[in-house]
């Protein structure tokens, strides 16, 4: 039986992942060395890709670390000397706060109910505050803080920082990024590969600020300081020995996408939402967790399951389609479905008609 993932990460893989595997080691990337200049060109590709995707600046540097919760420390460390301002409204956004505290800061938080959004212009960011960081997309709760709403909060402190978790939105969150100073991801999600590569892009005024924190005696890590991560990025290459055959993966996904199109893969994602919302909302027993409309994520589609009769997560799974459980308190309470660039209308399409069997 043919199983299709709408886990929110991993998840489905990108259709084109596989071949890339297959001729990654086929031509023996496993076991190139990551000071040749085959991995320069690797990773100068992987680069110059992903911001062509996603209208990254030229003067901003794309970093390789382990994860994003990886991100989330180095931003810590790197733009932070004592104060950060965190916008809290689930599990994920929260773990980012968590790790302000336990690396010594003195973070502060404007936390939201599960299921909301923010707004803006109620919105007064501490004068003290050196970072402002968000989570773009809400893996918990299916909450996306509308890409406007940050650069809203951008253009009204422009002196500060500013850090955007992009885990499950990244590529399909249409940011100006002039406006960010630390953007990450991981590609287990929308990117369609195996778990394992964080991604961070940063941009010049974050690299002053880690230079600052340093000259100062202020520890801003050790190789994945942004510092260390820079000096080796100037030769295309990484302090340490990454995951080379991940690397060449991504970016041949990356240049799938390019020539499939950012604004081709955006539209979809959005259709595909659309039919799954318009499901949940019309459909018992099943209803969308985020009510509010403006703040849905298009990425990771939240459903409340507790009126259902059966296990709806087993039941889908028996029949080829797996869900996520949802998270933490909510685990037996929701499910959570994937809406990502490896999901075909077809594919939703298909899982909608099984939902409707409940």
């Amino acid at each position: 039986m043919k199983k299709i993932f709408f886990t929110p990460g991993p998840s489905q893989l990108y259709p084109s992942a596989f071949e890339h595997f297959q001729n990654g080691f086929k031509e023996n990337i496993p076991s190139i060395s990551h000071r040749s200049k085959q991995f320069s060109e690797i990773y100068q590709g992987l680069s110059e890709g992903l911001k062509k995707l996603l209208s990254i600046p030229d003067d901003y540097h794309i970093f390789i670390v382990g994860s994003g919760t990886e991100a989330m420390e180095r931003t810590i460390q790197n733009c932070v000397s004592k104060y950060s301002m965190h916008f809290v409204n689930g599990s994920f956004s929260k773990r980012f706060f968590a790790t302000a505290r336990e690396l010594g800061k003195e973070p502060a938080s404007f936390a939201m109910e599960l299921g909301q959004g923010f707004d803006s212009q109620q919105i007064v960011i501490p004068k003290k505050t050196e970072l402002i960081c968000f989570s773009h997309n809400e893996t918990s709760t299916g909450v996306m803080i509308p890409t406007t709403e940050i650069e809203s909060i951008a253009k009204q402190y422009p002196e500060k920082l500013i850090a955007v978790d992009t885990v499950s939105s990244a590529p399909y969150g249409n940011f100006d990024y002039q406006l960010l100073d630390v953007v990450f991801f991981s590609v287990q999600k929308l990117f369609g590969l195996p778990a394992g590569l964080g991604v961070m892009i940063v941009s010049p005024r974050a690299i002053t600020k880690a230079e600052e924190l340093l000259s100062r005696g202020t520890s801003i890590g050790s190789y994945h300081s942004f510092v260390s991560l820079m000096k080796s990025t100037a030769k295309w290459q990484t302090p340490e020995t990454p995951p080379v055959l991940e690397m060449y993966a991504l970016e041949k996904v990356i240049s799938d996408m390019l020539a499939k199109g950012i604004k081709t893969i955006r539209k979809e994602t959005e259709q595909k939402a659309a039919l799954l919302y318009d499901f949940f909302d019309t459909k018992k027993p099943f209803a969308a967790f985020v009510t509010n409309k403006a703040f849905r994520s298009q990425t990771v589609i939240v459903a409340d399951i507790q009126r259902a009769k059966s296990d709806v997560k087993k039941i889908l799974g028996e029949k080829g389609f797996i869900v996520g459980s949802g998270y933490g308190d909510f685990k037996e309470k929701h499910i959570r479905i994937a809406n990502f660039p490896a999901h075909s209308v077809q594919n939703v399409k298909d899982l909608i008609k099984e939902l409707k069997t409940f």
